[in-house]
């Protein structure tokens, strides 16, 4: 992150400072897709969101560490002790953690309600304890928090002109980590964790038994097939919410949509073959996005302006 974005978020304190530049790198490191997007914001938006994906990496780092010796009951003890300060910090309005400082920075500036952050641990913790999911209504309960709160705890920041921007927000959070799954279900499955609802696999007469034995078979096409659909369907109806967003925001989050979401159409085209490879995005195809977009920002901020660096809640719009 570069002295020019502080500054320009209005970023001043040295040890904060210094906890942005650790969640940037987090996002960096663990986020190409979502990092890539970022840079298309106003620099002046860019820490925050960078805080906000840095503390989503952290805690997904400690509960998917597979290289540790920690059991899961010693990382459910790490994620519930780092919650609590956390939480604690947000309480007080600031904090000493290296990760937590730019976070609780981040969601007073921009009065984001504690009740998402609570949502999101709540996920961390189930991925601890929850091997799988009966049916999509279970698994919206782990999808709410992992990663709809992570676009709702965004739009403040991006400045929506109407309320309706929040469902949006939630709608495409929801497609990306549907595309998410869909593309790492070897991945999951080594992790010992199943995320397609097992009463859609069973409409094509799959289970997770089927799954485990790793061969991409005609019935487990189909079914990643039916997952697909939904992943488009959300994002299609996610799409006007973009438009409800600060003119200088919006070519972001629109690369972010189509790259994300991409991800499907890259499935496709491996022919579902998820468990013998992963399904990625092209550098290609990447730069033929971001580099419009990119030019799009420029002209959006030049016209519109960077927005503002302080909130605008709800009953303001």
């Amino acid at each position: 992150m570069s002295i020019k974005e502080l500054n320009a978020a209005g970023i001043t304190d040295p040890m904060i400072r210094m906890s942005y530049l650790r969640c940037k790198a987090l996002n960096k490191e663990y986020g190409k897709t979502y990092y890539l997007a970022t840079l298309l914001l106003p620099p002046s938006k860019r820490p925050f969101v960078h805080a906000l994906y840095g503390l989503a990496r952290y805690a997904d780092e400690i509960v998917d560490d597979m290289q540790s010796n920690k059991t899961d009951s010693e990382r459910q003890a790490w994620l519930e002790s780092w919650s609590e300060i956390f939480f604690r910090d947000l309480e007080l309005g600031k904090s000493d953690d290296p990760i937590c400082r730019a976070v609780v920075d981040t969601a007073v500036r921009w009065q984001i309600p504690r009740s998402y952050f609570e949502a999101f641990f709540a996920s961390m913790a189930m991925d601890l304890t929850v091997t799988e999911y009966a049916t999509y209504d279970d698994l919206f309960t782990y999808v709410y928090g992992s990663a709809a709160v992570i676009g709702l705890q965004v739009v403040p920041i991006l400045e929506p002109t109407q309320p309706a921007a929040y469902k949006y927000a939630q709608d495409l959070g929801i497609a990306f980590q549907l595309a998410n799954f869909i593309r790492d279900v070897g991945e999951d499955l080594d992790r010992g964790r199943v995320y397609l609802p097992l009463n859609e696999l069973a409409m094509f007469g799959v289970t997770r038994a089927d799954l485990e034995k790793r061969v991409a078979t005609p019935a487990i096409k189909e079914a990643l097939a039916y997952q697909i659909a939904r992943v488009r369907t959300l994002e299609e109806e996610s799409r006007i919410g973009i438009t409800m967003l600060h003119p200088a925001a919006r070519p972001c989050i629109e690369a972010a949509r189509i790259l994300y979401c991409g991800i499907v159409d890259e499935v496709e085209k491996i022919d579902y073959e998820v468990f013998t490879k992963r399904a990625k995005v092209p550098v290609s195809t990447r730069l033929s996005i971001a580099i419009p977009a990119w030019f799009q920002a420029r002209r959006a901020r030049k016209e519109f302006g960077n927005g503002a660096i302080s909130a605008i809640s709800a009953d303001q719009i």
